[in-house]
């Protein structure tokens, strides 16, 4: 399948679930594993609505939460950990364009996020393409990730910086 045809069956899979009610869980995962391609665990749970461009690229462990409004692009690939939480309007962004003019129009750059066990990521925060986030790691609310976090690491900010160690 093309590029062009999995964003279109991405945006007609996305519609499909964000349709339906949240108390309707078996259906939104049913229609979420026919979007990644592959079977989730009855553990997972999302909040509709939920946006990406692709789908297929997306791999989630057991016990993960979605809430509503978060956006996974995954023309990386997306890899959840078990018992992970995204808070609301989190973005997961695997791709981007390059910074020279010449380019930007006509190339994407891509490269994966990695979602360790036990991460919490906070209402509207911004994981960038490339990242690695450790196990136990906290991402604050509004923090912008364009760096690894360590395991058992509290970063917030724009650009995300340490707070804290959890040890």
């Amino acid at each position: 399948m093309g590029f062009a045809a999995r964003v279109q069956r991405a945006i007609r899979l996305t519609e499909q679930l964000n349709a339906l009610p949240y108390e309707q869980q078996d259906e939104v995962r049913a229609t979420w594993s026919d979007l990644i391609g592959q079977p989730v665990n009855d553990s997972f749970n999302l909040i509709p609505p939920v946006y990406t461009d692709h789908g297929v690229n997306i791999r989630i462990g057991k016990n993960v939460f979605i809430n509503q409004g978060c956006r996974l692009n995954d023309i990386g690939g997306i890899e959840i950990g078990d018992d992970v939480m995204l808070g609301p309007s989190v973005s997961l962004l695997t791709s981007g364009h390059p910074v020279d003019p010449a380019r930007r129009r006509t190339e994407v750059t891509s490269a994966p996020i990695r979602i360790g066990k036990n991460v919490w990521i906070g209402a509207s925060a911004l994981i960038m393409q490339g990242v690695t986030i450790g196990d136990d790691a906290v991402v604050a609310a509004g923090a912008v990730v364009t760096h690894d976090v360590a395991p058992r690491t509290v970063v917030g900010g724009a650009p995300a910086t340490v707070i804290k160690s959890l040890d």
